[in-house]
């Protein structure tokens, strides 16, 4: 026992050993670990991986599973270099097997393949119910639904469609798709003035409560094509008045600058209309002249080529020329008139004609006369003539003059 201590190698191998000892207790002391260090240096290691993929082993040519989730939480703990290789790597499995399993509801163990036997592995959720089905493949008429047609621009409508292809396969458990009540795409035409061509649509399928279902659909989209139109259809214009011309003018004639207009609309719309009217306010004419007005469309209808419509009136218009002497021929010499009925030499001419024709006619434009040749003393009624301009129509106040030849 001596020699040992007396031995340099001895002493050596005990201060070795003591330096390692007292290594360890510094370093679990300074820097505490869940890690365990082995006599080597290599430490154990826990990693969390989220999200991992859930496998199903089951055959899907004749069973439908619910109830797997699409991903778990796994956990692995061990060497370092292990875990870190399997996190790096990730080729291992995640998995349910349901192969030796009928139809109905099973609790079952979620299991992993290709881990390494040293790593301890943790899954959450360990264990799942599930429910194992009859898988069931029917054929669908997929139904089309054209959203927002109220947002077509004004007098555009949709005319017909098609869908590519017109049935889809829908496959799921049989108890889901017995719930199937609608197969349905929504194609949104707001604002369109141009056909769909081949728009690809994703398909939907909802319950009878409107509950959209998750199946499996094939194919998952189809393709439709859908005309959009611009009917049109040409209507004769009327114009028709309101209101009243201003007092001693006649409304004589009254043109438009057309007689018919294309107007633009749905078909609904268009097959209510035969004709479309412009309105002309008479109290807002003081002459003969060219006017504008709108067309009184019904709401939907356009007619883009016309936005106004010109008018041409032609006004009458009555005037009174008051006091026009009246002028008697064939007077002999020596004799004298006196004017009985009326009482003066002087009468009122009423003037009817256009407008414009009339407007400058003065009472010097007419000459009032009584033509007495051949009348003897007495009294005589003679009719009266009026000459004045060409174009119009004179009326004198009366028609004849009462006269007494003295």
């Amino acid at each position: 026992m001596d020699n040992w201590f007396q031995s340099k190698w001895f002493v050596r191998a005990v201060a070795l050993v003591m330096a390692v000892s007292l290594y360890f207790v510094v370093y679990t002391e300074e820097e505490p670990t869940s890690r365990d260090v082995d006599f080597f240096g290599n430490t154990d290691e826990t990693e969390i991986m989220e999200d991992v993929p859930v496998n199903v082993r089951i055959d899907t040519e004749k069973f439908v599973v619910s109830g797997v989730p699409e991903t778990v939480s796994v956990t692995v703990e061990g060497s370092n270099s292990v875990v870190k290789r399997i996190i790096k790597q990730r080729n291992f499995d995640i998995y349910v097997d349901l192969t030796k399993l009928g139809e109905g509801e099973h609790t079952v163990e979620i299991k992993y393949e290709n881990i390494p036997e040293e790593l301890d592995v943790f899954i959450e959720p360990k264990t799942i119910d599930v429910i194992i089905e009859e898988r069931s493949t029917k054929n669908f008429k997929v139904n089309v639904d054209f959203i927002n047609q109220d947002q077509l621009p004004v007098g555009y409508e949709l005319g017909e469609y098609s869908v590519e292809p017109e049935e889809v396969a829908i496959t799921s458990s049989k108890s889901v798709v017995d719930k199937i009540s609608l197969v349905k795409v929504f194609v949104n035409v707001a604002g369109l003035e141009e056909s769909i061509k081949n728009r690809e649509v994703p398909i939907k399928v909802y319950d009878s409560q409107g509950n959209e279902l998750r199946v499996r659909i094939e194919p998952e989209s189809v393709l439709v094509s859908a005309d959009v139109i611009n009917p049109s259809k040409v209507v004769p214009v009327m114009v028709k008045t309101k209101g009243k011309l201003p007092d001693g003018y006649t409304l004589t004639s009254m043109k438009a600058n057309v007689e018919e207009v294309e107007i633009f609309g749905t078909t609904k719309k268009l097959s209510e209309i035969n004709e479309v009217v412009a309105e002309l306010d008479l109290s807002e004419v003081k002459k003969s002249d060219t006017v504008r007005t709108k067309l009184n469309l019904p709401e939907g209808v356009v007619a883009p080529e016309l936005e106004q419509l010109e008018v041409s009136i032609e006004l009458e218009q009555e005037k009174v020329i008051k006091e026009v002497p009246v002028n008697v021929l064939h007077l002999e010499e020596g004799q004298t008139i006196e004017f009985n009925q009326p009482k003066e030499e002087k009468i009122n001419i009423s003037i009817e004609g256009n407008e414009s024709a009339i407007r400058e006619i003065t009472k010097e434009d007419l000459r009032v006369l009584i033509d007495l040749e051949g009348l003897d003393e007495g009294e005589h009624r003679v009719p009266i003539e009026v000459e004045g301009p060409e174009k119009v129509t004179i009326k004198p106040e009366y028609d004849d003059i009462t006269v007494e030849i003295k």
